[in-house]
């Protein structure tokens, strides 16, 4: 499979995910765009979010997906993220019943619980997925569901472009990005036992170009990419381990 280092172009330093989203943390809502991520979920048709009562968000960071999911359902949101000053930013919004200090391929919260996993933009930061679709297997009721927003696999191979920040007075930094096919995400997500029942892609459009206009020249192409799944077992995939502990949290 091609790494993100093959198209890179940007070489900035590059932090470990924890480091990274705490110097982000006090900046990132001013940076991170709607139309990135809320928008997408705006779009999807399958998950009955105004019937769900018990949601884990993965990779929480700010609380803004949380957040998201308040505005829509009643649901007890019990969130997780690798970053302490990303969790003081949630904690300090609100909507979440607990927030955990961990990885998001090894939660250590209760198996079987929760009737909706949700994640927005942190995929790009683990090596592999199987642990993360596992671990997300793990704590799903049957039948439950699983809403994912990734980054499109085009779009960081188009732009050569990793997930970073620019700290006050200083220059870009970049947080250990990982390039993941489409392939990539049903294999570990049908390995894990889930069942893809809906995908959708947001274009770099006109609301985009309000922000970015540098970016015409990628007018049309696919920036993120929403996959929706339903756990068709019980439990995760047996040969997968919950052992392999990947980096990776955020909003």
């Amino acid at each position: 499979m091609p790494a993100f280092a093959d198209f890179d172009r940007r070489n900035y330093p590059t932090v470990d995910v924890a480091t990274g989203y705490d110097g982000w943390a006090d900046t990132y809502e001013r940076t991170v765009m709607d139309e990135m991520d809320a928008a997408l979920l705006d779009r999807l048709r399958r998950p009955d979010w105004a019937g769900v009562r018990q949601a884990v968000d993965l990779g929480c960071g700010t609380g803004r997906t949380g957040a998201w999911l308040r505005s829509r359902s009643s649901a007890e949101i019990d969130g997780v993220d690798l970053s302490a000053g990303m969790l003081a930013r949630a904690r300090a919004r609100g909507v979440h019943r607990t927030l955990t200090k961990a990885d998001v391929c090894a939660t250590e919260l209760p198996s079987s619980t929760y009737d909706l996993v949700i994640s927005s933009l942190i995929d790009e930061h683990l090596p592999d997925l199987l642990p993360f679709y596992t671990e997300a297997a793990r704590l799903a009721v049957p039948g439950a569901t699983f809403a994912q927003i990734s980054y499109h696999p085009q779009f960081m191979m188009v732009t050569g472009m990793p997930t970073h920040y620019t700290p006050a007075g200083g220059d870009p930094i970049a947080i250990s990005t990982h390039l993941h096919l489409l392939s990539e995400h049903i294999t570990a997500g049908t390995d894990a036992g889930w069942v893809l029942t809906e995908a959708a892609e947001a274009l770099v459009d006109d609301a985009w170009l309000a922000a970015k206009p540098k970016w015409a020249h990628l007018r049309g192409h696919p920036f993120t990419m929403a996959l929706v799944w339903t756990l068709g077992g019980i439990g995760a995939a047996p040969h997968a381990s919950r052992h392999a502990r990947n980096e990776g949290n955020r909003p």
